[in-house]
Order: C-alpha cells, then structure tokens, then sequence
C-alpha cells in the first residue's frame, strides 16, 4: 500500500483516531519492521469503535498480532503529540 493510501485509510470517522493515526503514519511508522506496517494495514480494517477502546486501554484486541500495533502505538503517543507553545 502506498503511504498516500494508507494516510488516506488513517483518517477515521473520529477525530480522536485521527489524531492518533495521523501523527504516528508520519513520525513512527517509517521506523516499523515491514511485519509491524503490515499489522497496521491490517490495524486499520477494524472498526472504529473496536480501535478506541483498543487504543485507551480499555479492552485486549484479543489478537496477538493486532495486539502487538496496539501496543506499539500505545507506548508511541508521547512521541507524537502536539507541542503547544
């Protein structure tokens, strides 16, 4: 998939996915093993719903190679919020 596909894929119907996914394709992503960018393209064919309560921790994918992206982009949020100065 090119990154304009997958940026496209990245925007969500919420807002809060959007800024998650958004910043992490252009900061994070890059550096990912092809094995974790293919689990993020898969990432990215499950329901908004399903990913937020994911992605705050509220519930398991209950895939481990789903789990694994959650995860990653869980312990990457800090790396990609927005400075406000």
């Amino acid at each position: 998939m090119d990154i304009k596909r997958l940026s496209w894929a990245s925007r969500r119907g919420m807002l809060e996915l959007d800024l998650m996914f958004l910043p992490f394709l252009e900061k994070v992503y890059p550096q990912l093993t092809i094995e974790d960018q293919m689990r993020y393209w898969k990432l990215l064919e499950c329901e908004d719903q399903d990913l937020w309560n994911w992605l705050i921790d509220r519930k398991n994918s209950g895939n481990p190679e789903l789990q694994k992206i959650v995860d990653i982009i869980r312990n990457t949020r800090h790396l990609v919020r927005p400075k406000f100065e």
